[in-house]
């Protein structure tokens, strides 16, 4: 079952300059992904590919001077914000990735067992510290009293622990050392394994390979390919958009080589053509204007005129 659907989703921010006039930018534009329950999706992009915004879209808590187009559907249904605001915290969780989510004044303990709008007890809370190498007295201190990745795995146990359907890690290894970042990615799969649907959020491509059903890989703002994790293998043959190519060979682990030009962070102001034409060796001049259409290849999809 599709837990969440999102078509054509475009972000778009309202902002003034030259003493009160008004323009209207966007930051997502045309974006495309789903994920079904008991599927570990990860969303890969460089920083300010807009990641973070559609998590923050998909949970209802963009800014103010923010407006947003397209659809996102929970189970079918449209996801409006009051389903969103009816949602959050129980069926849609999220784990930011600023630690400055965590309440200041409040004890992490009470915060975490009162996640989700329920209480769980100590027991449950003391069995999801230990899980994340958290000593019980961790409890009873606040946010202020802890590291940076002891914050990152409150935060971690804080949405695993109500039982969401739908999982949103925002860069949830950020700041925890190898084997930490690997058991937390071990413990999203396991809560894809049990049911839920999680959408994981990485710029680490390499440490979710193992563990994802599916990447979807974001540039300028837009999702241009999403495939099986096998694909990721070899040469990359298998992978269809030629940026996806570009940060597969970009690893360590194959020639090193990073992808040409400089990344895209938002759209351009024309949304038409392709965003990655620029350094594209096999772009023409249908890639330069007009809607590239998302086509289905295989077992996954890709936006491009060029994939067979």
């Amino acid at each position: 079952m599709t837990v969440l659907e999102i078509r054509n989703l475009s972000v778009f921010f309202s902002r003034y300059y030259n003493w009160f006039r008004k323009r209207t930018e966007a930051c997502l534009n045309g974006l495309e992904l789903s994920v079904g329950a008991g599927q570990l999706v990860a969303v890969i992009g460089s920083s300010g590919s807009g990641k973070s915004l559609l998590a923050h879209a998909v949970m209802g808590i963009l800014p103010r001077n923010a407006g947003w187009s397209g659809q996102m559907l929970y189970k079918g249904e449209l996801l409006t914000p009051q389903l969103q605001q009816r949602l959050r915290g129980r069926e849609l969780a999220l784990v930011p990735q600023s630690v400055s989510y965590l309440n200041p004044l409040m004890q992490v303990g009470k915060q975490v067992r009162m996640s989700g709008g329920g209480v769980r007890s100590r027991t449950e809370l003391r069995s999801m510290f230990r899980r994340y190498g958290l000593e019980s007295q961790v409890e009873r201190m606040y946010p202020f009293q802890l590291s940076g990745g002891m914050m990152r795995r409150v935060l971690v146990s804080t949405a695993t622990l109500g039982g969401a359907e739908l999982i949103i890690a925002d860069e949830p290894t950020s700041g925890l050392h190898a084997e930490l970042a690997q058991e937390t990615v071990m413990r999203f799969r396991e809560l894809a394994d049990e049911g839920s649907a999680v959408l994981l959020i990485t710029h680490d491509l390499e440490s979710v390979l193992p563990y994802a059903d599916a990447i979807a890989v974001l540039y300028g703002g837009t999702s241009i390919e999403v495939a099986p994790a096998h694909y990721f293998s070899g040469d990359g043959t298998m992978l269809r958009h030629p940026y996806s190519r570009a940060l597969w060979t970009a690893l360590p682990r194959n020639e090193f080589t990073p992808p040409k030009g400089k990344p895209l962070v938002r759209p351009a102001r024309s949304a038409a053509g392709c965003p990655y034409r620029e350094y594209c060796e096999s772009a023409s001049e249908a890639c330069r204007s007009g809607q590239i259409p998302v086509r289905r290849v295989n077992e996954g999809w890709v936006r491009c005129i060029d994939a067979t």
